[in-house]
């Protein structure tokens, strides 16, 4: 049977990339390492999903195929979540997608890579 190892995600600057989904996630480089080309960060307990950071020159995708969808408890908590990761250098994304009432913000990363915070209490 197959597990899920990483999500890859495309970047065009290491270390900014590593700066912030450490600092987002709470993430540490696996083994300490960060290269210029590629870097896999784990969860600081070592549970949970690896993130991997692929160098990359390809365009972002406006709307992307696939994306990170995090979890925030409630409204109050996505509100605080995104107001942290906006701090922490993410943009908002002027979204053309959002149902009526959505449960989840689009964010990007500092590299443009498309992400949501999702109220999980939501309807």
């Amino acid at each position: 049977m197959l597990t899920l190892g990483s999500l890859v995600l495309g970047v065009s600057d290491m270390p900014r990339a590593v700066a912030f989904w450490t600092a987002a996630l709470g993430y540490v480089p696996r083994d300490g390492l960060v290269e210029e080309d590629w870097t896999v960060l784990v969860p600081a307990d070592g549970n949970g999903v690896q993130l991997a950071l692929g160098f990359s020159e390809s365009p972002v995708q406006e709307h992307p195929r696939v994306h990170l969808d995090l979890y925030a408890g409630d409204a109050a908590d996505q509100a605080a979540e995104v107001e942290r990761l906006l701090a922490l250098g993410a943009q908002e994304v002027d979204w053309d997608l959002y149902p009526e009432d959505p449960d989840f913000v689009v964010l990007a990363d500092p590299d443009g890579n498309r992400f949501c915070v999702i109220d999980i209490a939501h309807g």
